[in-house]
């Protein structure tokens, strides 16, 4: 039997957040150059979106290129950029017959004007899709999204548009670049490492945490059902007792 036939399709987190991470070493295993590990990891991506629409998720939220992977070699931060600019050109058909709809979150100013361009004629294109809202987090960092909202927040209270006394936990994530999605229920990281990096700081605070050793290239949909069976096997308290959830 399948992962994917043991998962029950009516407890399917509604959001799926991952850090795609390990197309460098997956590269240097092979002796090869890092972006030959990004080429690849673009199959993976295409798996792997494929496989959330089987099974009902609504929304899936990649960490595609943080803010500090600027600090990166400039060769390689260009062939990333070109290779993205590739890809959402190329993968626009499947994003319209699949009824996707594409997202970003993060700096986006700062990319390069042909990726921007790219990015938001696909995001154009796809507005009216009404199935999985497939979310890219580009030149991302979340210290630098609560900041952010810290600062519109801060700037509301002093044109006297919001009371200090009524900011709360909702206000917050009304600021955030999240506003307009649930946050991730299940969180994914490939890779063997055991770190949010900078990722989904605020939203992730109750999701379920899962690590496997698998470097991203290789991570296909059986893994991400293998995943979100693991995240149906746990039980979610939020802080109350087992007995209470029962």
């Amino acid at each position: 039997m399948t992962y994917k036939d043991q998962i029950d399709l009516l407890r399917v987190p509604k959001h799926i957040a991952v850090i795609m991470d390990g197309n460098g070493r997956w590269a240097k295993e092979k002796g090869k150059l890092r972006v030959f590990g990004h080429h690849n990891g673009v199959v993976s991506v295409r798996d792997v979106v494929e496989g959330a629409v089987e099974v009902g998720v609504k929304y899936l939220t990649l960490y595609t290129f943080s803010a500090e992977n600027w600090n990166r070699p400039k060769l390689e931060v260009a062939a990333i950029m070109e290779l993205m600019v590739n890809t959402i050109h190329k993968e626009i058909k499947t994003f319209m017959s699949n009824n996707i709809k594409l997202n970003a979150i993060g700096d986006l100013e700062k990319l390069p004007s042909k990726c921007y361009r790219e990015l938001t004629n696909a995001m154009k294109t796809t507005s009216g899709n009404t199935g999985l809202v497939l979310t890219l987090a580009l030149s991302y960092s979340s210290r630098h999204e609560i900041l952010n909202a810290v600062r519109s927040i801060a700037l509301k209270v002093k044109d006297g548009l919001i009371d200090a006394d009524n900011i709360d936990e909702q206000l917050f994530s009304d600021n955030l670049y999240t506003h307009n999605m649930p946050e991730p229920e299940l969180m994914i990281r490939t890779s063997g490492e055991h770190r949010i990096s900078n990722y989904l700081l605020w939203q992730i605070a109750y999701a379920e945490l899962y690590f496997t050793p698998k470097l991203w290239p290789d991570f296909r949909r059986e893994d991400l059902f293998e995943a979100i069976l693991d995240y149906q096997k746990r039980e979610r308290r939020f802080g109350l007792t087992s007995e209470q959830i029962n």
